[in-house]
């Protein structure tokens, strides 16, 4: 059961909306409790609370957060569906082409307790401009914390499975986008294991609306069975002080990305969007040290490795790995 943080007016729709706006809305309302319910069920001890929000030009949100689970340390599965017209600035910054706009979408940023466990990221959306143009954005990726590369293999090719559905040109081109997107220049490493990123699928230039928006919906309703396989299977995982440490470090890698670079964040913050919501993703807890680098030879040095682009997730060699260790 819901456990409001606040109680709200019922969220408004917009004046004479268009059909096909919503059902993208809808989709993505009830996309957002299906994974909730999910991710509930994998955890077994914690539920989501909601809180529902209203936006300052229209529209508004219900942010769904999980804390302190069995499993998931903090979580957070956002669905929002604002309209307005940004500053000229800003809409010059987003590559707006109008400042009139439409936006409806889901993000989600899962932060586990254990370091044997990835943190793990989705969002899809659908944007209007206001002088007719639509298009679709979104993506998914992972980042462990300790790279087990089977799990890594097996999360590319449920991926890669999915944008074959599509275009067979999806998911090639789509994951060098995220190797791109998701990569910290100032750390010269990317975030995780990566995954697939795309933006700006345009309605009539890059496909048929209803192609697209199908596209979108499968890349949603992958992640969850993507994702929970993987917390089931580590779930009982030990690990050590040492172990959690690196977590902590690994998670500020993840706050700089989020804070310096994610143009969700920035998007949401140059729209005048709930700040609480907007850095929902960031994790419980993090730290910073000087210069720490890996010990040669460790596990922490191994997933360092990994850190880079155009690793090719689906070739790389999957060996029954030692599970306790």
């Amino acid at each position: 059961m819901d456990a409001p943080f606040t109680t709200s007016a019922p969220l408004l729709v917009p004046t004479a909306p268009s059909s096909f706006r919503e059902s993208v809305e809808h989709w993505m309302r009830d996309f957002q409790l299906r994974l909730c319910a999910q991710l509930e069920e994998t955890d077994g001890g914690a539920t989501f609370q909601t809180d529902a929000w209203e936006h300052h030009a229209g529209g508004g949100g219900r942010t769904r957060v999980i804390q302190n689970g069995n499993i998931l340390e903090k979580g957070g599965v956002a669905f929002s569906a604002v309209w307005g017209e940004m500053s000229a600035a800003a809409a010059k910054t987003l590559l707006m082409p109008d400042p009139r706009f439409f936006a409806t979408g889901v993000s989600v940023v899962q932060h586990p307790r254990s370091p044997r466990q990835p943190i793990a990221h989705m969002n899809v959306r659908y944007f209007e401009a206001g002088d007719g143009q639509a298009w679709f954005g979104g993506g998914l990726d992972l980042t462990p914390i300790y790279v087990d590369e089977r799990q890594a293999r097996r999360f590319h090719e449920r991926i890669f499975a999915v944008c074959e559905r599509h275009n067979s040109t999806y998911y090639s081109r789509f994951k060098a986008w995220a190797d791109e997107y998701f990569y910290l220049p100032h750390r010269q490493e990317t975030r995780g294991i990566g995954g697939i990123f795309f933006d700006r699928l345009t309605v009539g230039k890059d496909g048929d609306r209803d192609e697209l928006f199908a596209f979108v919906q499968d890349v949603g309703d992958v992640f969850g069975p993507a994702y929970t396989e993987i917390l089931s299977e580590n779930r009982d995982l030990p690990f050590t002080e040492a172990q959690k440490q690196w977590q902590l470090i690994r998670r500020g890698r993840y706050a700089e990305f989020n804070l310096a670079i994610d143009r969700g964040t920035r998007f949401g913050l140059e729209t005048g969007g709930r700040t609480e919501s907007i850095l929902m993703s960031l994790p419980p807890q993090a730290e910073w040290y000087y210069n720490r680098q890996p010990e040669p030879g460790s596990p922490e040095a191994a997933t360092q490795a990994w850190l880079r682009k155009d690793v090719d997730w689906l070739a790389t060699p999957a060996p029954l790995l030692d599970r306790t260790a």
